[in-house]
């Protein structure tokens, strides 16, 4: 089981060492380095693209400073949705991105990834809430779909989140 904890961001752009500004995108990465799992920060114009090892990574906007704090759904909601996205293949991309989001937030836990014969990757994930065990297919979504997925579960999950 891969288990780490994953830093807060670190304000500053990690390839130029310049601050973070207010609204800017960015991106994060996560690399494993020895037994450490570090997080790395690049403004939008350093980012050249997801690094070969990196174990994950994912595009951010620095907050505001008077900006509200939103406020996740339970964890039931947020578990209940992502049963229901297992009838819905079509959806396979939101559901992993889902699944990463649950994971981050602890309502799951990584068991194992396994392979099948054809070299699709699945995603074992358990869950203590329920005591369930789940597969997630590893749909990585398409460019388009990224902000499409990321801005129907802000709707979803987020309170403070524009409708």
């Amino acid at each position: 089981m891969l288990d780490f904890e994953v830093q807060r961001c670190t304000r500053h752009c990690a390839k130029n060492q310049r601050e973070l500004r207010p609204g800017e995108v960015f991106y994060s990465v996560l690399m494993a380095e020895g037994a450490q799992v570090v997080r790395y920060d690049y403004a939008a114009e350093a980012w050249s693209g997801e690094p070969a090892n990196a174990l994950g990574w994912w595009k951010s906007r620095m907050p505001e400073p008077n900006a509200t704090r939103m406020h996740w759904a339970p964890s039931d909601v947020m578990l209940q949705y992502f049963e229901e996205l297992d009838s819905q293949p079509a959806r396979g991309d939101e559901r992993y991105v889902l699944a990463l989001l649950l994971l981050r937030r602890r309502i799951v836990r990584l068991e194992e990834t396994q392979r099948n014969a054809s070299g699709r990757e699945t995603l074992v994930l358990y869950s203590l809430r329920n005591e369930r065990e789940y597969g997630v297919e590893v749909v990585v979504p398409a460019p388009e779909r990224v902000r499409e997925i990321q801005e129907h579960l802000a709707r979803l999950f987020f309170a403070d989140a524009a409708k």
